[in-house]
């Protein structure tokens, strides 16, 4: 039986790690949610290899996904679940990816964002970089298949956010990072960084 429950930890980064950008081009993302609210969301994504797409204000997921229509191959529907200290419930599926990117461009909240892959230690991370109403928003994840315990946190994870719903995709699709990346910054300049401790014992790069 597959397991559909997704087990990650989530971090805030002030900066991209220049050491993760191999050169070769980020896995483009677009992505629609056509229902997120308490946590569920009905997700449809779209996703893009070999296209270089600078992130920022000004770059919107609807009309990306129409200028490289031909290069987003692949696609996917999932539903995910209330997340709860890095647990989740999802459960993804492959579809058509001409049907998925109609179906995006007619509806849905989109979401545009750069992933970038690396190896860390016993794990692999996944950095987003993300656009529009969310630029400036950096988001490293690891996955495991199991609870993420014990885990060797990088340099460039400035604070951990796996409980804060602000920063899942569906949350930004909700309220996007411009609306309240002040306050968040303010507070995280008076009280500085923070760690879980329920995952194990943290370690530090």
């Amino acid at each position: 039986m597959v397991d559909e429950f997704e087990y990650e930890r989530r971090f805030y980064c002030r900066e991209f790690p220049a050491e993760c950008d191999d050169g070769d081009a980020p896995l483009l993302m677009v992505q629609s949610y056509f229902l997120h609210q308490d946590g569920f969301a009905l997700r449809l994504r779209v996703q893009a290899r070999g296209v270089r797409v600078p992130m920022g204000s000004q770059t919107d997921g609807l009309t990306t996904l129409m200028q490289y229509r031909e290069a987003f191959r692949e696609a996917y529907i999932t539903v995910l679940g209330s997340p709860v200290s890095g647990t989740r419930y999802e459960a993804e599926r492959t579809v058509d990816a001409d049907i998925a990117a109609e179906m995006i461009l007619r509806g849905g909240t989109p979401i545009i964002k750069n992933r970038y892959s690396v190896w860390i230690g016993e794990d692999g991370w996944n950095i987003d970089v993300f656009g529009a109403n969310n630029a400036g928003l950096i988001v490293a994840k690891v996955e495991r298949s199991s609870p993420v315990t014990n885990l060797l946190i990088p340099g460039f994870c400035t604070t951990e956010v796996t409980d804060d719903h602000r920063f899942y995709n569906d949350g930004l699709a909700s309220r996007p990072f411009i609306t309240w990346r002040d306050d968040f910054l303010a507070g995280l300049d008076r009280d500085g960084a923070q760690y879980s401790q329920l995952f194990g014992q943290n370690r530090y790069e």
